[in-house]
């Protein structure tokens, strides 16, 4: 099963990738999927790809679940 990772938006290039903290690991995903995200927003990634705009407090609360069962997610790997 793979899940998507809530992430804050760090920076937005001109071809539409953005650079993410992921749990405080920082990685490149693309923004194609959601065209309004803006530097700040926490956005939903899978595969690569923001599949969502989500609010602050949703991916605080999603986060605290993958830090408290971390079987939920690979979080050494990220």
């Amino acid at each position: 099963m793979c899940l998507a990772i809530p992430a804050q938006i760090n920076e937005i290039a001109a071809d539409h990738m953005a650079t993410v903290d992921i749990l405080g690991v920082t990685r490149e995903c693309s923004l194609d999927l959601t065209p309004d995200a803006k530097v700040g927003d926490f956005v939903l990634v899978h595969a690569g790809f923001a599949i969502e705009v989500v609010s602050e407090e949703y991916a605080e609360e999603t986060l605290e679940l993958i830090r408290a069962i971390p079987e939920l997610a690979d979080v050494e790997g990220l």
